[in-house]
């Protein structure tokens, strides 16, 4: 079996692969201070109880956002599943796709993991949004090129940000409102950021596909693309285990390519 890590900014995910068939998945916030042995320790007690027996797992492959986190990530792998991890971003690693960016190295690892598993699932032209700390907008040609997007600030940051730089203004949860003029403080932040972010990416959207001068299909991954997903047509599918399936194909390309397939 594979183990696929996912080492966001916010959290970090690990998911145990029997082939194609997820077996489990559990979410730890992301600490760049978190030892090997802390998450192991961790993660096995979540496996046993899943009925997972660590000695099945005989592979891994990591992305991450967070640099810092690798080597005790790479550590975990060896000391208690006794392989070596495939890191995106290493040079043996096989994306399979071309990157048609300036500069490939600043490229997120999540975000390549995304237009690799968009493609394989749903063609191209593709964007792919990623509902993370950052809100990303990904494309993805027909022949699976990652081609570039965009960046904007997550919505749970954006509220984070606004609390704190507002005295008069609480901490509230993101949802969908029920009018968009707000009658109180809570109601109009609400719909400020719901509906603001709802038109950012139905903008970001239009725009993308009119520059890349085709239409474009658009599927949304990360915990808040369903909220956004229920009030927009432009969002084609929702797709939550789009990345971790992206590092299933990424380990199988890589084996491929190494002749261990």
């Amino acid at each position: 079996m594979l183990l696929t890590i996912d080492s966001g900014n916010t959290n970090t995910v690990f998911a145990v692969f029997d082939g194609e068939e997820k077996r489990g998945e559990w979410r730890a916030a992301t600490n760049v201070n978190t030892t090997a042995d802390e998450m192991g320790v961790w993660l096995l007690q979540l496996m046993a109880l899943a009925g997972i027996d660590r000695t099945q797992v005989t592979a891994c492959v990591v992305a991450s956002v967070v640099p810092a986190t690798v080597f005790n990530l790479r550590q975990l792998a060896h000391r208690y599943f006794h392989c070596a991890p495939m890191v995106v971003g290493d040079p043996d690693v096989d994306l399979g796709i071309g990157l048609l960016v300036d500069h490939p190295d600043e490229v997120g690892a999540d975000r390549l993991v995304n237009a690799v598993a968009g493609h394989v699932s749903y063609g191209g032209p593709l964007i792919v949004v990623d509902f993370g700390t950052a809100t990303t907008f990904d494309v993805v040609d027909g022949q699976g090129n990652y081609c570039g997007g965009a960046i904007a600030p997550g919505v749970n940051l954006s509220l984070e940000s606004l609390h704190r730089a507002s005295a008069q203004l609480p901490r509230v949860a993101i949802g969908r409102p029920r009018s968009v003029i707000g009658k109180s403080t809570v109601p109009a932040m609400r719909s400020g950021i719901y509906l603001g972010y709802l038109g950012l990416i139905e903008g970001l959207v239009r725009r993308i596909s009119e520059e890349f001068g085709a239409p474009m299909r658009v599927v949304a991954t990360g915990g808040l693309a369903p909220l956004f997903a229920e009030a927009t047509d432009v969002i084609e599918a929702v797709d939550l285990d789009l990345t971790l399936r992206g590092l299933v194909i990424i380990h199988q390309r890589t084996l491929a390519r190494r002749g261990q397939a």
